[in-house]
């Protein structure tokens, strides 16, 4: 999924607007995991997020993103096991020691939030345990050095620093971004780089920091419905991701049940 290439700045009200979007994500995590379990489809998470849009009155990020040509036909991405990123929610039956990664868009008066998370299914070998606990604490890792005067390399840096003690493969042909009137817009945020390099993080900026771990290598290939990432080596994949804003007072985490302050000044 790709989007605009333009850097913007939000106001304190635009923020607010925001936090309502992922406020709504959140809810929408909650609600798949409170029927995550085997037997369940994939279809049936999509239709659980599907009723918190409506309740919340906010609409999907990603239902129809792609336009007429391919138009993204869920609310969420549901992406089991090897799959990376961007799975259409369907048929798949989840059963135990399944992983699925679940992201999850919302709008509200123009403004997006966009996150996700990967949850086990029933129980899952230590390795991918270890897989999910090594992206999860990427994410966060990230988002502490997501500060206004810190550079995009600071947070790649430390991303990428949590991955290699472990030998997970780093997914570098996706990456995070900005976000705000549209769900993709710049900057790209890569989950690699150099600390001190690249672009100066500024006040009224959001921006959305999405690890994409793999327990093999990095690579990826795409599948037939133009959609699915998967690992090139059938190796299990993890994803977690927070929207980040960051506000007069500090940075927050607008994709929590409430948001977050992070680095407040």
């Amino acid at each position: 999924m790709s989007g605009s290439r333009l850097i913007t700045k939000k106001t304190e009200a635009d923020f607010e607007k925001m936090m309502v979007a992922g406020q709504c994500v959140a809810a929408m995590h909650q609600a798949v995991r409170d029927i995550a379990a085997p037997g369940v489809t994939t279809a049936d998470l999509d239709e659980a997020a599907r009723a918190v849009l409506v309740e919340r009155g906010c609409s999907s990020s990603f239902l129809g993103y792609g336009g007429p040509s391919n138009p993204f036909p869920g609310v969420l991405c549901t992406s089991p096991n090897s799959a990376i990123v961007h799975g259409i929610p369907g048929g798949y039956t989840l059963k135990d020691g399944d992983i699925v990664s679940i992201d999850a868009g919302a709008i509200y008066e123009g403004w997006h939030g966009d996150a996700a998370f990967t949850m086990a299914i029933g129980d899952v070998s230590d390795e991918v345990q270890l897989l999910l606990d090594v992206t999860e604490k990427a994410l966060w890792a990230g988002i502490e050095q997501a500060v206004a005067g810190n550079r995009l390399g600071d947070i790649g840096s430390a991303v990428e620093a949590c991955a290699h003690p472990h030998g997970i493969g780093v997914v570098r042909e996706y990456v995070g971004h900005g976000i705000g009137r549209e769900m993709h817009e710049a900057p790209s945020v890569p989950n690699y780089g150099k600390a001190g390099k690249g672009l100066r993080l500024k006040t009224g900026m959001a921006i959305a920091i999405e690890p994409m771990f793999n327990s093999g290598t990095e690579a990826s290939v795409v599948l037939d419905d133009n959609w699915t990432v998967v690992t090139a080596d059938g190796s299990p994949s993890a994803h977690f991701e927070h929207t980040v804003l960051l506000t007069k007072a500090g940075t927050m985490v607008s994709t929590l049940p409430e948001p977050k302050m992070i680095q407040g000044r």
